[in-house]
């Protein structure tokens, strides 16, 4: 279910509605007897089923969407680890990068890099997700192969060698280590050592926020910043002048004190008509 899918509801672009009960034509009708007229397309959100026909059942084997694999990539029981199935996982997150961690390991396996365990210890970790995936789950063809992206994009970097240490990285580059551990999980911090380490992946975690919001600017403003007017401070000026002036009038010579007496002045000096 999408994250969008609220916001369609309430803003009215999608209708909730109850299960199909038939289609006449262009026309849907619904089981609480409401039609809707000139359908354009109808979507079967129904899932997957998978299967490896072309393979023998012997190497792998699927029964209602389950099947036997080590990490949900390498088949078990194989005599040697000379087949990885990439992708056959359905995560909370993005799949492209699981499929890329996935292929990293299974090329280092088939070039002897890095070695498989056990068949024993193999099966045991197959049960033990299954196990999980019961509790988590009601009984279904839908959750069979269900991920969550970062504790399984760690395991499989594990594998690999390259999941970051985050200890060492708090420690010894404080600020690159924060925004690891309180970032976005992006596959830069698994290029950070080990096979596959990239030069540049600190710099790209430091400023992948920088990166997001570049691209949303599409509209940058260069208004001018507004003028300071004089106008209050010279109103605040007068106010606190004139108020000082009423308190302290008795300090003020007679005249300012009664502008009638120097009206009177004012007339005196002037010659007589």
């Amino acid at each position: 279910m999408n994250d969008d899918l609220p916001n369609r509801i309430l803003s009215g672009t999608i209708q909730v509605k109850p299960n199909i009960r038939r289609f006449q034509g262009s026309s849907v009708e619904f089981d609480d007897g409401s039609v809707v007229e000139d359908v354009d397309l109808v979507v079967f959100a129904t899932g997957y089923t998978f299967s490896f026909p072309f393979l023998s059942s012997h190497v792998i084997s699927v029964s209602e969407n389950k099947t036997s694999l080590y990490k949900y990539v390498f088949p078990a029981e194989l005599q040697r680890p000379t087949l990885a199935i990439i992708g056959l996982v359905q995560p909370l997150g993005a799949i492209m990068p699981i499929s890329e961690m996935q292929a990293r390991w299974a090329t280092r396996v088939f070039k002897g890099c890095t070695k498989l365990p056990s068949v024993d210890s193999m099966m045991k970790d197959i049960e033990c997700k299954k196990q999980k995936m019961a509790q988590r789950y009601v009984t279904s063809s839908r959750h069979t192969i269900q991920v969550d992206y970062i504790s399984y994009m760690d395991e499989i970097a594990e594998q690999v060698g390259v999941r970051p240490n985050i200890l060492k990285l708090l420690l010894t580059d404080p600020s690159l280590g924060w925004n690891v551990v309180f970032g976005p999980c992006t596959p830069y911090q698994y290029r950070l050592r080990g096979p596959g380490k990239w030069a540049g992946a600190r710099q790209a975690i430091l400023t992948q926020w920088e990166r997001v919001v570049h691209p949303m600017q599409t509209r940058p403003c260069n208004d001018p910043k507004p003028r300071r007017s004089l106008m209050w401070p010279i109103i605040l000026s007068a106010a606190a002048v004139g108020l000082a002036a009423y308190v302290n009038r008795s300090s003020l010579p007679e005249f300012l004190q009664d502008p009638t007496i120097l009206l009177d002045k004012i007339k005196a000096s002037l010659p007589a008509q």
